[in-house]
């Protein structure tokens, strides 16, 4: 199961340790959506930012997230 969050209503003014927790959730600019895993630390903080955020459980998994090597990564390849 994973959850869709979006960020519904702007940030600016709140508390800072709620503009952490928005941007724990990866949510910067308005309307922005992110799929996240469903996880009870995830349900914590939207629970917390309730007031700032919409979401809905959506079937299947969250998208896993892979590193992506830069340049200094090929270089060391390379040599």
């Amino acid at each position: 199961m994973a959850l869709k969050v979006k960020l519904v209503k702007s940030w600016a003014g709140a508390p800072q340790d709620q503009r952490d927790t928005v941007a724990g959730l990866g949510l910067y600019k308005m309307n922005s959506e992110k799929i996240l895993k469903d996880t009870p630390s995830v349900r914590g903080m939207i629970a917390k930012v309730q007031h700032l955020v919409s979401f809905e459980e959506i079937p299947g998994d969250a998208p896993v997230r892979t590193r992506r090597k830069g340049k200094a990564g090929q270089k060391a390849k390379e040599a």
